[in-house]
């Protein structure tokens, strides 16, 4: 089993991929500038900061994998991709990292524009969006020895619409996953399973890819 440590352990997202990583039998850090009244037994928390790389660093010793599940929004913006790839920068080589993106970084079709260079896309998600996609760029053209993973999830994931677990969603690579109508979703405890499959069984090292429904 790995040690896993979740930065934003107690975001939406990062909620799920601890409680299922929990459940997989990993040992578990959860690491959020606030740390919540339920916690899921058998994680760790621990209170800590992007914005000081410096502290963050010593609590994640031994971790085998490091997942980013915060979100560059609110009092975060701006802030979450210099002082992520400066972390990724100081952990040790064999450290492999994770990031959850948003959706608008996805493609619309094979070798198409991104979804936030589409007229649809929300005004006032671009600078979110555009922050996320420059975390990646940073990733792809960083130093070759370190491993990482990027995910981006379906349009419609959120606590907004937190759905309901199925057990299965679909891998899309660069293309944002759409359904038969067009719609695209992934329940948060589904995009953890996805998270988790690609933690035990990698198949996109210093790769993005999509998943949902």
């Amino acid at each position: 089993m790995a040690r896993i440590a979740v930065i934003g352990g107690t975001g939406y997202a990062g909620r799920h991929i601890v409680e299922e990583a929990v459940n997989r039998g990993h040992s578990v850090l959860a690491i959020a500038r606030r740390i919540p009244s339920e916690r899921f037994a058998g994680a760790t928390y621990i209170e800590g900061s992007l914005t000081d790389v410096p502290d963050l660093l010593t609590q994640l010793q031994g971790a085998d994998v490091v997942v980013s599940a915060v979100a560059p929004r609110g009092d975060m913006e701006g802030l979450v991709r210099p002082n992520l790839i400066s972390l990724i920068s100081l952990l040790p080589a064999d450290v492999r990292v994770g990031v959850i993106g948003g959706a608008g970084g996805s493609l619309v079709a094979p070798g198409g524009e991104r979804l936030v260079d589409q007229p649809s896309f929300t005004e006032e998600y671009k600078p979110e969006a555009l922050e996320a996609i420059g975390i990646l760029e940073d990733l792809q053209s960083g130093p070759a020895d370190r491993d990482w993973f990027y995910i981006h999830p379906a349009g419609g994931f959120g606590g907004f619409n937190p759905g309901e677990r199925t057990g299965t969603y679909r891998d899309g690579g660069d293309v944002l996953v759409t359904d038969e109508n067009g719609d695209s979703f992934i329940s948060g405890a589904d995009f953890a399973i996805a998270v988790l499959d690609e933690i035990e069984n990698p198949k996109h090292s210093r790769e993005r890819f999509t998943v949902g429904y």
